[in-house]
């Protein structure tokens, strides 16, 4: 029987709302998200915060490296209002603020950023909340980091990130066997790939499934669906949801 697509909100629902924030992840539950996807970095003083880069000077204004500052810094820091006035005061939140968010029966997808002592400070977050293992996907673009993580978190799926590669058949089979050597459980890649269904029945074939982010163009989204990959992150989760339910064509 053919899986459903699922719905992903991409730093939650980051269409709306400020990105990587509770609200934002909010935002995406109430949305009908399937699952959320966020960022994490480390604190000077050893705390798991949800931030995509590794400075804040673009979501806070600060002109600093996360992982220069301790989180009572950071706590201190706007990151909502250069979404807009309506979000002054949003705070940089922590992992465990987000984890506390995921509702039963959905999923939170964490992508780790490469930093010492990331993953044994983010297993025992993990572990601390009231989250089944099912419910947890640990991602990233650092195959190393990634490993360690599946090493640490073993009953954690782990998906491999990858960009859009040049054409070339080469990289997406060296992509596929790193995934099968290392014993992740698929690839998440950009929308910009060439995918049809011949490639997810390819990585089906080896245990793997097939993710896309950031797809928020509808008919671009139709198509994934039609190809059967297992999820498709977006910035938009309800509104694609919409499009897609009405099987629109623009």
């Amino acid at each position: 029987m053919k899986r459903e697509t699922m719905i992903v909100a991409h730093r939650g629902a980051s269409g709306e709302a400020p990105e990587n924030t509770v609200e934002a992840v909010l935002r995406g539950w109430e949305e009908g998200a399937d699952a959320a996807e966020i960022d994490v970095h480390l604190t000077r003083d050893g705390e798991v915060v949800v931030i995509h880069d590794a400075t804040l000077l673009r979501t806070t204004g600060r002109d600093a490296r996360v992982d220069a500052l301790t989180l009572a810094e950071i706590r201190k820091l706007d990151a909502g209002i250069w979404k807009g006035a309506a979000w002054r005061g949003v705070r940089v939140p922590t992992l465990a603020d987000v984890l506390a968010t995921v509702p039963e029966g959905k999923r939170i997808f964490i992508e780790l950023k490469e930093a010492d002592g990331l993953v044994p400070a983010l297993a025992r977050t993990v572990e601390a909340s009231a989250l089944k293992p099912e419910q947890v996907v640990l991602i990233g673009f650092a195959a190393a980091a990634l490993g360690e993580a599946k090493r640490v978190m073993k009953t954690c799926r782990t998906l491999l990130l990858a960009d859009t590669p040049e054409g070339a058949e080469e990289r997406r089979a060296a992509l596929i066997a790193l995934c099968v050597k290392e014993g992740f459980d698929g690839l998440g890649v950009s929308a910009g790939w060439p995918i049809d269904r011949g490639l997810v029945e390819r990585l089906a074939g080896e245990g793997l499934e097939l993710n896309v982010w950031t797809v928020n163009d509808p008919v671009r989204a139709k198509a994934l669906v039609a190809a059967g990959v297992a999820t498709i992150t977006t910035d938009r989760p309800g509104w694609l949801r919409g499009k897609l339910a009405a099987k629109v064509k623009d």
